[in-house]
């Protein structure tokens, strides 16, 4: 006699929870919400700002010559989004495969007025005006808005590894006699330092110049930047 009150009791319970709960999970299956609850509502949000690029903060000022003997200063790429890189003429190691990277990058921005480079070398005392534009020319350089700049050591070594901590250094043990990283700045039309966020929602500061995921990556935030 227990047992059957036991099991009429349960029948109802599950009776009651059908009454209550299946047009519920009907009406989410038919506004196509079934796969979705507090839990995966927050990790859908944040997969939107993963989307989103990060604001570092203010790229630093700076005024050098670059390869037409003119002064250039982040204030001629206000209203542009812009690439940085640190770079020197006879690097041996990396160099080459940016310069690629940096000309893929100019080829498919070209004509663009809204889009430009700056190209800071680490050696000025080799790389002055002319043979920046040499070095230009030899790429394949076609944007006036790509600009090769040279100037005072100290302040150009100040501005990579103060400035935008993008480090390069002094180091006669290794081939050409100068490090730097091989990362690009990514710089948005305010002067601001922009980039995406990785798989794990952290910003990754800057971009890889070296590998065809940085490049791809690149191209797509630059193309989100100048719609901006």
């Amino acid at each position: 006699m227990l047992k059957n009150k036991s099991y009429i009791g349960i029948s109802l319970v599950v009776l009651i929870f059908g009454i209550y709960a299946v047009p519920k999970i009907v009406n989410r299956i038919s506004d196509n919400e079934v796969v979705k609850g507090s839990r995966l509502d927050k990790v859908s949000d944040n997969s939107k700002e993963n989307g989103k690029l990060f604001k570092i903060g203010p790229a630093p000022q700076f005024e050098l010559t670059d390869q037409n003997n003119a002064i250039v200063s982040n204030k001629d790429y206000k209203g542009k989004v812009y690439l940085v890189e640190f770079f020197f003429t006879t690097c041996p190691t990396i160099c080459p495969k940016m310069n690629r990277n940096m000309i893929a990058i100019q080829n498919h921005f070209f004509g663009n007025p809204n889009f430009g480079i700056a190209s800071i070398t680490i050696d000025p005392t080799n790389d002055t005006a002319p043979i920046l534009k040499k070095h230009a020319d030899d790429l394949g350089v076609r944007s006036s808005n790509w600009h090769f700049l040279t100037g005072d050591k100290k302040y150009i070594f100040d501005l990579a590894n103060k400035g935008f901590n993008l480090y390069a250094g002094e180091n006669s043990k290794v081939n050409g006699g100068f490090e730097h990283s091989g990362l690009f700045a990514l710089i948005d039309k305010n002067g601001d330092i922009r980039c995406r966020k990785d798989d794990f929602g952290n910003p990754i500061l800057y971009y890889d110049g070296l590998e065809k995921e940085g490049l791809k990556a690149l191209q797509q935030d630059i193309a989100i930047l100048l719609r901006e």
